[in-house]
């Protein structure tokens, strides 16, 4: 990904739902997406609509059998994706449960595009799939059920880089609520 595209925790983007646009990072250490964690996945995601992607390619640090990708960091970037689409609900959530469906060897170097969607909100839990594909062939898909929490779910256990008000007024506005 290019690095211009990159936005860090703190910045802004205006919404608008026509165009891909990069998201913010979680965090610079984050494992999904941090760019200060030299053994991250280093994913950048994109909203375009009520759709959230983000392109990946597994390389030696994610490794599983010899030249394919292990099932954990694929899980990883599956949750890191799912996680981004509280950009489109305009709440925090964390995981309750996620699904993977391992449907192809994913190889090393060879770029996946995820593709994330909200299937349905009932109360607190956002049910949520994503699918990996390279081209036309599906390789892995999953299912997660997420729980909206408040912001101080996050700060009870570090500090976080934008403060709280912020990041809700962000959400409200590039969530489109």
């Amino acid at each position: 990904m290019d690095d211009e595209a990159q936005l860090q925790p703190g910045e802004s983007v205006p919404f608008d739902d026509s165009e891909p646009r990069p998201l913010p990072l979680h965090t610079p250490g984050c494992f999904g997406c941090g760019t200060a964690n030299s053994a991250g996945l280093g994913i950048q995601p994109y909203r375009v609509g009520d759709q959230i992607y983000a392109d990946i390619a597994f390389d030696e640090r994610h490794i599983g059998a010899p030249g394919l990708a292990h099932g954990g960091a694929i899980a990883a970037a599956c949750d890191e994706i799912l996680g981004f689409t509280l950009w489109i609900i305009g709440a925090p959530a964390v995981t309750r449960a996620l699904s993977v469906d391992y449907l192809a060897p994913v190889a090393l170097h060879q770029t996946h595009r995820m593709t994330a969607t909200v299937e349905e909100e009932r109360g607190r839990a956002i049910h949520v799939s994503v699918r990996g594909a390279r081209g036309d062939d599906t390789a892995f898909s999953a299912r997660g059920v997420y729980v909206r929490v408040p912001y101080e779910h996050f700060t009870a256990f570090g500090e976080i880089p934008t403060p709280v008000d912020e990041l809700q007024r962000r959400l409200d506005r590039e969530s489109g609520r």
